[in-house]
């Protein structure tokens, strides 16, 4: 038998998250050492969802209250092998994604953003998978010429283009 429900996460407004899928115990301290050695002075909090022997939440992070919000989504999520990073104000997944996709224990990159996030799960007797992602709200329309001058003077003000 198999019961879907749906799992919010839960960060401050001025953070991003990134929920991956991975396969050993190591993830927490691979992770941990790829984001400090990818961002000079990142601010994040990371927790695993170990799915064999005491299942427990492992965690790491340069900021304790990062750490704690990353632990928490994860304890509620339980889903298997799954990780979450808490990325504090200022940092972007943009600039670690790559460095975390390289970590050999990383399956897969979930989702990465800023938005309010629901997590659709499937829990059997045996345990919770994740089946997918409500990133943010549902698409109104197609932008104008208007919001494409706004998106390009957006990535200029955050510095990703000239």
């Amino acid at each position: 038998m198999i019961e879907t429900k749906t799992v919010k996460l839960e960060f401050q407004k001025d953070c991003n998250i990134i929920l991956g899928h991975s396969h050993f115990i190591k993830t927490v301290d691979d992770l941990h050492e790829a984001l400090v050695n990818s961002v000079s002075g990142i601010k994040f909090g990371l927790a695993f969802c170990e799915s064999s022997g005491p299942c427990l939440v492992r965690s790491s992070g340069t900021d304790e209250e990062l750490k704690k919000i990353a632990e928490k989504n994860a304890l509620n999520l339980g889903a298997g092998h799954c990780f979450i990073i808490v990325l504090g104000k200022g940092f972007y997944p943009i600039n670690v994604l790559n460095t975390i996709k390289n970590v050999p224990e990383v399956c897969r990159i979930i989702c990465a953003t800023a938005n309010p996030v629901e997590i659709i799960v499937a829990e059997t007797s045996q345990g919770r998978g994740i089946l997918g992602v409500i990133d943010g709200s549902h698409t109104k329309g197609i932008e104008t010429e208007k919001d494409v001058k706004e998106r390009k003077e957006l990535l200029r003000k955050l510095g990703y283009k000239l």
